[in-house]
């Protein structure tokens, strides 16, 4: 399976990616992880120590990676073709968890200068992995609608998109999933996340139907995820009893009718 979690930011989509690769890989999956946040996080919520975390250069900023992968010598000349599977073997971090991490960071601003080399390898990369790596995949996707333009998750079989109750975020969730379909992938789920009370439950189903989205699940707000969170703490260890983790779980066990 290669599962892509989206969202707005903020709404818990890198703890949903966690515990559903940590879940996987509890079923017996050779399970990779990728962080494709500019902001990665995922590290620490697969219970990989601070310390560690901190010194894992994505592969989106690692120059001499970029360079030896697409220098030609000739200054403003990048080759095309290249090979990746060295990438994987060299720059995965195994966590504690049994999942195999990998960093891969996203495109930054238009004035942070060429970024055109980068965006070859790690555009390379990505269908390798989607494509040809016999493994489950979980890639925890940049927050928002903008890495659906770039394409980065045309080759995925699943796309989950998380929402909360807001507004706001719901309108990300519709846009994402209708970017999703429109870029033929497979299967395009909803999952509500943060679900405090019967009112936040409400508003999530009524935006799914109202919008003939499939709702795979419903994850309750939890102070254990959140108090983890704050101590950076994994949520695998810290709150592997509570609520909100035996609920996306579930929507792993939903999702293993889909594997190939």
């Amino acid at each position: 399976m290669k599962i892509a979690v989206a969202g707005k930011g903020g709404v818990g989509k890198t703890v949903v990616a966690g515990v559903l690769a940590s879940f996987f890989a509890e079923k017996g999956f050779k399970v990779l992880a990728i962080d494709a946040d500019p902001s990665p996080n995922l590290a620490l919520t697969l219970g990989i120590p601070l310390d560690k975390a901190n010194k894992i250069v994505p592969i989106f900023e690692n120059v001499g990676l970029i360079e030896q992968k697409t220098s030609t010598g000739i200054g403003g000349v990048y080759r095309l073709t290249f090979t990746v599977e060295d990438i994987v073997e060299k720059f995965t971090v195994k966590s504690p968890y049994d999942v195999n991490l990998l960093v891969m960071g996203t495109v930054r601003s238009a004035g942070a200068g060429c970024t055109c080399p980068a965006n070859a390898v790690v555009r390379a990369l990505l269908q390798h992995l989607l494509v040809e790596r016999d493994e489950a995949v979980v890639m925890d996707m940049e927050a928002g609608v903008e890495h659906m333009g770039r394409g980065t998750a045309k080759h995925v079989d699943i796309m989950l998109t998380i929402t909360d109750s807001s507004l706001k975020s719901m309108e990300t969730a519709r846009k994402i999933h209708n970017l999703a379909v429109e870029a033929g992938v497979p299967r395009v789920f909803i999952v509500g996340n943060k679900v405090a009370n019967l009112g936040d439950a409400e508003l999530i189903k009524r935006f799914a139907s109202d919008n003939n989205l499939l709702l795979v699940g419903m994850i309750p707000y939890d102070e254990q995820i959140l108090r983890a969170d704050v101590q950076g703490k994994t949520p695998l260890e810290y709150a592997r009893d509570s609520d909100s983790v035996a609920m996306i779980r579930k929507v792993g066990e939903k999702l293993l009718v889909y594997k190939t």
